[in-house]
């Protein structure tokens, strides 16, 4: 039976013999190793003795904290360019962020370089950028208020207007000529 604690109150053989008496099993059906058990009886009836567990009260190990080198340039590079404009797609199994990209570079410069702490940090950007990979700071816009091209404020209705005003003008012109 589940959840049943007799076992601990009598041995198989005991229950078995009680079954067999209360005709729940019956004589033909008695396991084999039943008779040579009555038999030969055990010198010592076998006891349920529960296995004693104890709870052991293990000092809680403190983990040291584990910092690589490595691991100021990334703070750093989030610090300064945030996870990018891009999430990252580890759906590919050869994706490597650009966060890695940086210090692996950055790496790379330092131990070919005698440039120290930030100006190693600068290099860096500026190398990655010639390689084609752009970082942009946080809260900075890509290029300021200023220096963009007006052209690119215009909007599609303005400009259809305008396609449309020209082409109108245009039809006017061919129309009163002789």
């Amino acid at each position: 039976m589940a959840g049943s604690r007799l076992e601990r109150f009598g041995t198989v053989f005991t229950r078995v013999r009680d079954l067999i008496c209360a005709g729940v099993i019956k004589p033909p059906e008695k396991p084999i190793w039943y008779d040579v058990y009555r038999v030969f009886p055990p010198k010592t009836d076998p006891l349920h003795v529960k296995p004693h567990t104890r709870h052991c009260t293990k000092k809680q190990e403190t983990v040291p904290e584990i910092f690589y080198r490595e691991d100021e340039v990334r703070a750093k590079f989030y610090e300064q360019y945030g996870t990018g404009p891009r999430p990252f797609d580890l759906s590919k199994s050869n994706f490597v962020s650009t966060c890695q990209r940086f210090v692996d570079k950055y790496t790379d410069l330092k131990s070919h370089s005698e440039l120290e702490g930030s100006a190693v940090f600068e290099e860096t950007g500026k190398a990655l950028l010639t390689d084609g990979i752009m970082l942009r700071r946080r809260g900075a816009l890509p290029v300021s208020a200023e220096t963009r091209d007006p052209v690119l404020e215009l909007k599609l209705t303005d400009m259809l207007a305008e396609q449309q005003s020209v082409r109108a003008d245009s039809e006017e012109q061919h129309t009163h000529m002789p």
